[in-house]
């Protein structure tokens, strides 16, 4: 009996096994959404490490982290490091290695905990009627442990959902930054229509003076 019981195991094991390693080798993850702002603007909140404190779903998840800068102040070669809470965003970081003016960023992503990966990130900011389309995406290799892991979580579905929290608050604050750029140069260029309506009334007035 116990021989027996051993063999079915085995079997489901080696079954197991199998299954596993028909599994993808990689993945992507990638999410889009238009936001109403222009790419430099939405561009500006991506490319500095710094203003994620603003939209980044993960400093909602666990304020505490820690979080340290390194490299240039902005763009390639800037790197962002964080530690924090095991269960929801871990430990790791971040650095630009390639960056296109209001078009693209290249991010090479290292999560150390709770287990060491590697993943290429990339933004897209493509001009829309309106505003900018920003992708958010993902790529990376499955090893043994990724494959398993991959049988009981949906990479898409997780990593999916806190890119789609994210854009949506990058879409927010954009989208401010928009408007009040927006009412500055309208203000600007009103206060310069005045100044200029006032010089050009001058010299008539002065003409009328007996």
């Amino acid at each position: 009996m116990i021989k027996k019981i051993a063999i079915g195991l085995g079997v489901v094991v080696v079954l197991l096994l199998v299954v596993i390693a028909t599994r993808p080798s990689t993945f992507e993850v990638k999410r889009s959404l238009q936001m109403g702002a222009p790419p430099e603007i939405v561009y500006a909140h991506v490319i500095d490490f710094r203003e994620w404190a603003r939209w980044s779903p993960w400093d909602q998840m666990d304020p505490k982290m820690t979080k340290t800068y390194s490299g240039a102040e902005t763009g390639v070669g800037s790197k962002y490091a964080w530690a924090g809470d095991r269960d929801t965003v871990g430990s790791g970081s971040m650095t630009i290695e390639t960056a296109k003016p209001s078009e693209a960023i290249g991010i090479k992503l290292e999560f150390t905990v709770p287990f060491a990966t590697t993943n290429q990130t990339d933004f897209a900011f493509t001009p829309a009627a309106g505003g900018t389309n920003v992708t958010w995406s993902m790529k990376g290799t499955n090893d043994f442990m990724g494959k398993a892991f991959s049988l009981v979580m949906d990479m898409d579905k997780m990593v999916g959902a806190d890119f789609e929290k994210g854009l949506a608050t990058l879409k927010t604050h954009a989208e401010a930054a928009a408007k009040k750029a927006a009412d500055e140069k309208a203000a600007a260029e009103k206060a310069a229509a005045d100044a200029a309506a006032a010089a050009a009334a001058a010299p008539a007035a002065d003409a009328g003076t007996p």
